[in-house]
């Protein structure tokens, strides 16, 4: 067994399509980034890569690379998780905590968790999310950002 712990954080921002763990949500500002700033999956997949020894998202996936322009973090977690496969290790469970003022996770959990358990291979209820708040304290207070943790056990 080896256990991979990711982390990611972006800025919310007007004018942006709010997706977080994979999951499209109704809300006035979305995560910033190169890619579609899914920051959710971005966690997911350096927990997922580094339990398997592996290069991070930000190596693999460039945001200095054009080619990665408003990509899909679907798909980029998918060519992780295939990499991961080719390694011989398979997702046993991931638990994620999204620390955020910005949209309300709780009405959004059982999607996100089927998603994600989706895209990793596994049975939903291995998949675990959790949405906190920052209790107006920090650089996340007042709905300005989002930050994820996630932890991944893979079994070889």
């Amino acid at each position: 067994m080896r256990i991979g712990l990711g982390f990611d954080v972006h800025r919310l921002v007007a004018g942006r399509p709010c997706i977080l763990g994979g999951v499209t949500i109704d809300h006035p500002t979305g995560p910033s980034g190169h890619s579609d700033g899914d920051a959710v999956l971005h966690a997911v997949t350096d927990a997922v890569l580094g339990a398997a020894g592996l290069d991070d998202l930000g190596t693999l996936f460039p945001d200095d690379d054009a080619r990665w322009a408003g990509a899909d973090s679907a798909e980029l977690l998918a060519v992780a998780v295939e990499r991961v496969h080719a390694e011989g290790f398979t997702v046993l469970s991931l638990d994620v905590v999204i620390a955020t003022e910005g949209p309300r996770i709780a009405p959004h959990r059982a999607a996100m968790r089927a998603r994600i358990a989706e895209l990793v291979g596994a049975e939903a209820a291995r998949v675990n999310v959790k949405g906190k708040t920052v209790e107006g304290l920090g650089a996340l207070a007042g709905g300005k950002g989002v930050a994820v943790q996630a932890v991944c056990l893979l079994r070889e």
